[in-house]
């Protein structure tokens, strides 16, 4: 016989259980269709998915893995997001699930596209997390009315939100799947669209004497104040993000952000910065040319043109530290010892777009010596100026941008994802507030390849011949870049792939 107990107690658990089934089930059933190039997850295997299983077919039991990491040393937090989705999902199972982000006009009209059509982001919210992720998007610059007004005629998007859509899916750390996305998955969710042109450093707006407003910086300060009356006010974290121009966005706005949540009566919000592929050299290019327009353009003309041009604001503690040139604050290494809040750093060795406007075009004919000398360099320089940041990830690959990539848990150093590195470093931020100053043990967080070579990590992404579209293996890629893989193994009397495998251990 069965014991009595009242009423209320079946309820929750009938709540609990019908949520927790059908949140685990869509996760197997996503998390079993998880592919990418054909390479294997690193993680548990998953039991093929029934190609002729119905909708709502439970009889198949599919295996799947579990991610937890977002909710350690948060359990509370997690069992009354466990509630809130068992009392939403309840009446009703069948219905989709909504994981797009919707489109929100600024309440303040008065900051602007480059167009004067009004700035704008995404939100997603995720009822019951106090954690927000604001994502800056990232897409180059112009620093002159000629390549402006060429600009928005190729990319108005980047300068207009006259065309923007309603709903935007997240992908990568944008992703609200704990099989994509396994630390941030349930944070609040915002992607500000980039149509400032200015690398999120402008003040300026349209006037009669100006054809274009540069607001950036002023932009994400008026999403900030937004964000308050829609549950930002009870936040906890803060992790402030972007890649490329976005990137460097982080590194000039961070501590912006956290100081005008001070201003407005939020102290306790902890604002951190997550900056990707944002981490630019003013090196001298391969070859110098006229400073036409922003890919011929040497970086530090092109930033000391356009920091006039878009009347752009820098770090208050940096320019102190480079009055008169305060371009300098937009290169990572020089703004980076300025900067007050945590910042964890995602940078290509070898960077396509560093690569594009110093002059290196790979083109699908082999590069030459010289270029592959300088290409080398590259990767040199850039270890050199990331050896004092603590919370860093610097894989040796020829890419640009990763942390909104589909693919962006698979790459590696060192044996450790992008995804379990920042888990380390927000472990060790959480650490600290505890004045628990000693790293945790087993989590590393500052990871860098030793190789040498353009994609001698084995983990980087798939690499595809520009002439022909075809993908290239490891040995193929670095013999089109000059390096004779084959020939290095013979001398050495070695397998071509026994050489990759002590290139990409640092031998």
């Amino acid at each position: 016989m069965y014991n009595k107990r009242p009423r209320e107690k079946l309820t929750v658990m009938s709540l609990l259980h019908s949520a927790l089934v059908l949140g685990l089930l869509q996760s197997g059933a996503l998390g079993a269709r998880r592919l990418r190039g054909g390479r294997s997850e690193r993680r548990a295997a998953l039991l093929p998915s029934n190609p002729n299983r119905q909708r709502g077919d439970t009889s198949t039991t599919e295996s799947f893995a579990l991610d937890f990491t977002a909710v350690e040393d948060n359990m509370d937090s997690f069992m009354t997001q466990v509630k809130n989705l068992a009392q939403s999902l309840y009446p009703c199972s069948a219905q989709k699930l909504d994981y797009d982000m919707k489109l929100h006009f600024l309440e303040n009209t008065s900051v602007t596209c480059n167009d004067g059509t009004p700035a704008g982001y995404y939100l997603k919210e995720s009822r019951g997390s106090r954690r927000w992720l604001i994502f800056l998007e990232g897409g180059w610059y112009c620093f002159n009315k000629e390549n402006c007004d060429s600009r928005y005629e190729t990319m108005r998007r980047l300068m207009s939100s006259s065309k923007w859509p309603q709903t935007k899916t997240g992908t990568g750390i944008l992703s609200p799947l704990p099989e994509k996305n396994p630390h941030w998955w349930n944070a609040n969710m915002v992607f500000i669209p980039y149509c400032s042109s200015d690398a999120w450093s402008g003040a300026t707006p349209k006037t009669d004497q100006n054809d274009y407003a540069f607001m950036g910086s002023l932009i994400i300060k008026e999403v900030v104040r937004d964000l308050l009356s829609k549950g930002l006010d009870n936040g906890k974290i803060l992790l402030l993000a972007g890649s490329s121009a976005g990137g460097t966005g982080v590194l000039l706005n961070v501590d912006a952000v956290a100081e005008l949540l001070e201003e407005l009566g939020h102290p306790n919000i902890q604002v951190r910065g997550l900056s990707d592929s944002g981490w630019f050299l003013d090196n001298k290019q391969y070859h110098c040319t006229d400073c036409v327009d922003t890919v011929s353009c040497a970086p530090t003309e092109a930033i000391k043109r356009g920091i006039k041009y878009w009347g752009g604001v820098v770090p208050e503690h940096c320019r102190r530290a480079h009055e008169g040139s305060e371009w300098n604050c937009f290169f990572g290494y020089r703004v980076y010892p300025t900067i007050r809040r945590p910042v964890f750093v995602v940078q290509w060795l070898f960077d396509e777009a560093q690569l594009t406007v110093d002059n290196i075009h790979l083109t699908g004919q082999p590069v030459q010596e010289g270029q592959w000398r300088y290409i080398q360099n590259l990767g040199i320089e850039l270890r050199n100026t990331l050896k004092d940041v603590p919370a860093m990830f610097a894989p040796a690959c020829l890419s640009h941008e990763i942390i909104t990539r589909n693919y962006w848990t698979d790459i590696q150093v060192k044996e450790t994802s992008l995804p379990r590195a920042l888990h380390c470093w927000d472990r060790s931020l959480h650490d600290n507030s505890r004045n628990n100053k000693a790293p945790p043990k087993g989590c590393p967080m500052h990871l860098i390849d030793s190789c040498p070579w353009p994609h001698c990590n084995p983990t980087c992404p798939t690499i595809r011949d520009q002439a022909t579209g075809q993908e290239m293996n490891v040995i193929q890629f670095l013999m089109h870049m000059g390096f004779d893989v084959q020939k290095m193994a013979q001398q050495q009397g070695m397998d071509p792939s026994k050489l990759l495998g002590m290139l990409s251990s640092g031998s």
